[in-house]
């Protein structure tokens, strides 16, 4: 590391004002501080320090947010599994090919051939969304002159879990760029923003792709399989009609959008994150108490048109994607 820090140092001049480089300066001030603590120091009265800086929180918020990325690459290969092994649906295309060329096969019982399947769905998807979102946040940079904002280390993460398994990558690169831009950096950048940007661009392919984005034939990571998720079931029929036990939903053996399904990955990134103070258990605990309450009041006042007022609290916590807006939105 002594080495790469003394290489980034003896290039430094290039990018500094003056430089040939100079524009490209936040670009070089992101992967010096990313890599290095910066050895700047204040010259002025007071400041108080913290002991880490916002690039190490927001890592840590990403550091959270592993387990439901393990379990996305999991769950989505495992789903796609489980259909394609029942020989009524044919796997093709280059991520079928993979598999093969690894030895594997179309085994939901094998934990690799399912995380490997998984993956191959899930990385392409996080590679746009963080190139798009990346240069989106070099091009702000750049005209504004100052350093790369770090929200992006987190929303670059978020995207892709809130997404389909199906869904096609020249979308997810116009919703990363609609979700920088107008969520964030027409606000000002990280920390000025009043929206989410991943929100922003999840519900902004939600209007403008519905196909896409909904339905049940985007859940699964098979060509023409459609399967309706536990929330669209209970929503049509009731719990009654849920095909997933409970316990099942609550790990997240589910369809759903890649990183959604799994409310137990949702609570260890929650203790992650109240553990090393970057969440506040009181927001976390104010979103479990207000769904309980007016789940409580819905269950109370009853309906014979639909079904979802019937729905429970402990279910609300299992199905869709309260436990993970509850811990990362």
């Amino acid at each position: 590391m002594k080495a790469l820090e003394h290489f980034f140092d003896s290039k430094k001049h290039l990018f500094t004002k003056g430089g040939k480089l100079e524009l490209l300066y936040p670009v070089y001030e992101a992967a010096d501080t990313f890599l290095f603590t910066p050895d700047s120091v204040t010259q002025v009265d007071v400041h108080v320090k913290d002991s880490i800086d916002l690039k190490r929180t927001m890592m840590t918020v990403v550091y959270a947010m592993i387990p439901c990325v393990l379990f996305a690459l999991w769950n989505t290969g495992y789903q796609a599994n489980l259909i394609l092994s029942s020989g009524k649906f044919q796997a093709i295309g280059w991520r079928h090919e993979l598999l093969v060329a690894l030895g594997l096969t179309h085994d939901p019982a094998n934990f690799f051939s399912n995380l490997v399947y998984g993956a191959s769905f899930f990385i392409p998807v996080w590679i746009v969304c963080n190139v798009v979102g990346g240069l989106c946040e070099v091009l702000f940079a750049t005209i504004r002159k100052h350093e790369m904002n770090e929200g992006f280390l987190v929303t670059g993460w978020l995207i892709p879990l809130i997404m389909p398994p199906t869904v096609p990558l020249w979308q997810v690169a116009i919703g990363t760029a609609f979700g920088v831009i107008v969520a964030k950096e027409i606000f000002g950048g990280t920390g000025k923003n009043i929206f989410n940007p991943a929100l922003m661009a999840r519900a902004f392919l939600f209007f403008a792709y519905p196909a896409q984005m909904s339905g049940d034939s985007v859940w699964t990571a098979v060509d023409s399989y459609t399967g309706a998720t536990a929330l669209s079931q209970a929503a049509v029929g009731g719990i009654s009609s849920v095909s997933v036990s409970w316990w099942d939903s609550f790990i997240g053996i589910e369809f759903g959008s890649m990183g959604e399904t799994s409310a137990l990955a949702c609570l260890i990134g929650m203790g992650v994150l109240i553990f090393t103070g970057v969440g506040s258990w009181r927001i976390m605990l104010a979103c479990f108490i207000g769904m309980t309450g007016m789940s409580l009041i819905f269950n109370s006042i009853g309906s014979t048109t639909n079904p979802m007022f019937a729905v429970t609290p402990e279910w609300h916590f299992v199905l869709g994607s309260f436990a993970f807006a509850t811990a990362f939105m």
